[in-house]
């Protein structure tokens, strides 16, 4: 058998793996690629890092600040007068590099979450949006040699060339959203505006909140809004607060923005809101915004949560405040029905604190030409009248501070004739058979015009013959106002209110006239003047400076008492009269007798008040200048009274103008004094109700005494 012999094959050889060319082509692109950007990094990191950080310091971390609630105003009582009202707003911040194309996206997207009612739009708001949602066929409609203009000339012409039918072709959807973007572009960069802040809804703050990732520079806040807790009562001296849309007055651009305020932040516009300006303000809340290389908002810290501001404690009653307005509208009401008072439309009254200056009402009323009656408080300060015979007691001390009488100077009362002149003379001694020897006093009871022309000659150095020359020097108008200044007439009271008025000169230099200004027929005075005046002879001669300000309170934490004193205001005595307090003493019995002495112009009014008073009445022929021009110059009689209470230590001083009260012919309803009388009356009962109901309003945790009140009126204005 053979043997057969088997060739043994060698084991299978493994393939070799072989990497495609293509692959290791994009092997080295990736590695390529790879070494560029490590390269770059090393370049931005070592060469360019400090310039990169440098810009991201400077562009990237922005201030943005917010409004604070302002703070709220009480009377002397803790009375609440001006409260806020918290409202929920939809706002929005742009940032500085924020285009027009992306505030129109977030308007469209917040037209369908919230409803916006179109305001009205001007032709140009309307051609600025279409262009905006039109920009490509807008363009299109220029000429090569036009697109090639600067970016404003062109701007121009894209204006011009939108036509009424492209306009006309909007729709109500497009007005919304015009009118959304408008309130966008009103403010200014980084600053914040309402797009939404009344009648703001639960269910839209809910939509806001959930989309404000696709709305950048949109967000939900509460915005305030003021509320007057006793309407018309002193509203035109608390003054007004400015809109977000009005934003700081423009002829204080320069002043707040010095002090930090945007251009859109609200503030007081008139009176106490913009006086107290920087006290109700408050400091505004600071907030650290992040930028992204677009200038988009990415992220806000708040750094500085602001403070409320201040709240005022008026020295002003509320309670009496009202009562004064409710006299004078009352006996005006009397006034108006008496002969000759178609020229009558105004009266006024100002009730203080002698030693102090606290204004306890400031009180004006007048009647519009629908009949109706508005609050005319800051008539007081801003208007001047003659005053007549009130001012007779700075006429006696005028001249015994001149040295032209003495303390207990007598004159012979009797007409004052003057070659070519009618005979000058007292209302009582027309003829001269009421003649009369008077002093000071005797002078002061029976309003004496003969005495005070006297006084007024001795004081220009005249030697008086009857129906001769009189000869003097026209600088005895300045020597007498001098000394009338010190009592505050012709000069600010240096009340602490914005607008305050000096009255006005006579400016007939004929030397008769020196006879007019002593019997206060002559210059013309404010009401408040004619207070400050009254209250220095109650004091015995310091003129305190008025004021509206009792203190200065930090806010409310709880909102049921008031906050911490932070500020009391003193006393401010601006001047000292030079008159001896003996002469002064002289005056102030005068001005009891005229209320009560047997020949006093005053003594039949004022018994119903429970403590004495002592004042002087006033009556001065005038020429009327109100709002009537066809009736300007006619010849009318103001009507006054100065006064307080009680006589010996006073704690009230009041001044009553009633100007232009009727025609010369016609017969004198004496209002001054019906208002004057009530006005005493109504105080010592408002003090008698208060001390049996045991009020006191010296408490560390001071109560707001009308919660009720106004949370009615906040509930209104919500309404």
């Amino acid at each position: 058998m053979k043997n057969r012999f088997i060739k043994k094959t060698d084991k299978p050889k493994k393939k070799r793996q072989v990497i495609p060319l293509r692959l290791n082509i994009l092997f080295f692109v990736i590695f390529i690629l790879f070494s560029a950007l490590i390269l770059r990094l090393g370049v931005v990191q070592i060469v360019q890092g400090e310039t990169y950080k440098r810009q991201l310091e400077e562009t990237d971390d922005v201030s943005v600040t917010k409004n604070v609630p302002r703070g709220v105003i009480y009377d002397r009582n803790y009375n609440l007068l001006v409260g806020n009202s918290a409202i929920k707003s939809i706002t929005y911040t742009r940032s500085q590099k924020t285009q027009a194309t992306e505030m129109i996206s977030v308007a469209k997207k917040l037209d369908k979450l919230v409803a916006i009612t179109p305001e009205k739009l001007t032709e140009r708001d309307l051609q600025d949006y279409w262009i905006l949602t039109h920009e490509k066929e807008s363009l299109a409609r220029l000429s090569k040699a036009d697109q090639a203009l600067d970016g404003a000339k062109v701007y121009k012409k894209q204006i011009a060339g939108v036509t009424k039918d492209d306009l006309a072709g909007l729709t109500d959807d497009d007005k919304r959203i015009a009118t959304i973007y408008k309130k966008m572009t009103a403010g200014y960069a980084l600053s914040q505006v309402a797009l939404k802040s009344k009648g703001v809804t639960d269910e839209e703050i809910a939509k806001v909140s959930e989309n404000l990732e696709s709305l950048p520079g949109v967000d939900t806040t509460t915005d305030w809004n003021r509320f007057y807790t006793y309407d018309e009562t002193l509203r035109s001296i608390l003054g007004s607060v400015s809109t977000e849309k009005q934003g700081i007055p423009s002829d204080k651009v320069d002043y707040y923005l010095a002090q930090g305020y945007s251009r859109n932040d609200r503030v007081g516009r008139s009176y106490l809101e913009a006086q107290y300006e920087s006290v109700l303000a408050g400091q505004k809340s600071k907030s650290n915004s992040v930028l992204d290389s677009s200038g988009n908002i990415i992220e806000t810290v708040e750094k500085y949560e602001g403070s409320k501001g201040k709240d005022l404690v008026l020295s002003v009653d509320v309670e009496f405040q009202k009562k004064i307005e409710e006299i004078l509208k009352k006996n005006m009401q009397i006034g108006k029905a008496s002969g000759g008072s178609d020229l009558f439309d105004r009266a006024f009254a100002v009730a203080m604190d002698p030693y102090t200056g606290q204004v306890l009402a400031l009180a004006g009323q007048k009647i519009d030409d629908k009949g109706e009656y508005e609050d005319y408080s800051l008539g007081n300060f801003t208007t001047a009248y003659n005053m007549g015979s009130t001012v007779k007691g700075a006429t006696v001390l005028a001249g015994i501070m001149d040295g032209a009488i003495s303390e207990n100077q007598t004159f012979f009362d009797q007409p004052i004739k003057f070659k070519g002149t009618k005979a000058k003379s007292s209302w009582f001694n027309r003829n001269g058979e009421g003649g009369r020897t008077l002093d000071p006093v005797g002078a002061l009871e029976i309003s004496s015009n003969s005495y005070m022309y006297q006084v007024s000659m001795k004081m220009a150095g005249a030697k008086y013959v009857y129906d001769g020359p009189f000869r003097a020097s026209a600088e005895t108008f300045d020597k007498m106002r001098y000394y009338y200044n010190q009592f505050g007439l012709g000069v600010k009271t240096g009340i602490d209110l914005p607008g305050e008025q000096i009255g006005f000169k006579g400016d007939d230099k004929t030397m008769g006239k020196i006879l007019d200004f002593s019997i206060g027929q002559y210059d013309s005075y404010t009401p408040l003047q004619l207070a400050q005046y009254g209250a220095t002879i109650a004091n015995g001669g310091s003129r305190v400076e008025p004021t509206m300000l009792k203190e200065i309170r930090d806010p409310s934490t709880n909102g049921d008492t008031v906050g911490k004193v932070a500020t009391e205001i003193e006393p401010k005595i601006l001047n000292q009269v030079g008159a001896p307090s003996s002469a002064i003493k002289e005056v102030q019995k005068g001005f009891y007798e005229v209320t009560h002495g047997g020949s006093g112009t005053g003594a039949r009014y004022f018994n119903d008040v429970p403590v004495p008073v002592a004042g002087k009445t006033g009556t001065a022929q005038a020429y009327y200048d109100g709002p009537n021009k066809d009736a300007a110059m006619t010849v009318v009689w103001n009507t006054t009274f100065v006064g307080y209470a009680p006589a010996e230590k006073p704690e009230i001083s009041i001044a009553v103008v009633v100007p232009w009260g009727y025609r010369e012919t016609s017969t004198d309803p004496k209002v001054n004094m019906k208002i004057s009388e009530e006005i005493f009356e109504a105080y010592y009962d408002l003090k008698e109700e208060r001390a049996k109901a045991g009020k006191d309003t010296s408490k560390v945790d001071q109560p707001i005494n009308n919660k009720a009140a106004a949370a009615a009126a906040q509930s209104k204005l919500n309404d």
